[in-house]
């Protein structure tokens, strides 16, 4: 009875313990969904129907979207993973500035007043590569107020579907095979999917005259 008693005690003992461990070790996982993640919020804007993690969004648009080196306003930035970033990016270009300078928006990457899920509207993006390529960019980050530090590997640019242009252009297979489900796990709660709506439609062009962006491209590297 006496030893029972013991590994009672013992027991009682440890388990407050190895909860504490657990909170210490493991504090994401309760909260993995409690922020706005970059894909959803990608996908509201650029209409570009892809689902799963980040870095795997240029492989799965192989085929389905067409895909590029060359930054174009609507197209979606795909970052592979990196780092610390295991997951990847994505980011839907805004603006073209220059050869070397984009504006994007994106969910999910500074952390502002403290929190994680942030949507940024319209920030800078650079080309640092040394052929000026976009294979390597760096990121504006809110906490320092100018663009990141780090050097990210970029796999390209994927351009949405677009109505067929007035001279006949259009992409080529750009609609999306038909998903066969939605996926089963929920990223946001209500209150988020409120904000990543009303985001993405305050991000939405107004005018809505079909773009030959094919044609853009090629003036862009012509220029």
């Amino acid at each position: 009875m006496a030893l029972k008693n013991s590994a009672i005690l013992i027991r009682n003992a440890i388990v407050p313990i190895l909860l504490v461990v657990q909170a210490v070790m493991m504090p994401t996982q309760a909260r993995a969904n409690d922020y706005l993640q970059c894909v959803p919020f990608a996908r509201e804007l650029s209409g570009i129907q892809i689902y799963g993690d980040a870095h795997s969004w240029w492989d799965q648009a192989a085929g389905k979207y067409q895909r590029g080196a060359m930054p174009v306003e609507g197209a979606v930035l795909s970052l592979p993973s990196h780092g610390a970033m295991q997951l990847g990016h994505v980011a839907v270009v805004r603006d073209i500035v220059d050869d070397r300078n984009i504006l994007i928006s994106h969910a999910n990457w500074s952390p502002i007043n403290g929190k994680r899920g942030q949507i940024e509207r319209r920030v800078a993006a650079q080309d640092v590569s040394a052929r000026n390529d976009w294979s390597l960019i760096r990121i504006w980050y809110a906490p320092i107020e100018n663009l990141g530090t780090t050097a990210f590997p970029v796999n390209g640019f994927i351009y949405p579907a677009r109505q067929t242009a007035p001279d006949g252009r259009q992409w080529a297979s750009a609609k999306p095979a038909r998903q066969s489900r939605m996926p089963n796990r929920s990223l946001f709660d209500r209150r988020l999917t409120a904000d990543l709506e009303q985001s993405a439609a305050e991000e939405r062009p107004t005018d809505t005259e079909p773009r030959d962006l094919i044609g853009e491209l090629l003036d862009r590297v012509g220029s």
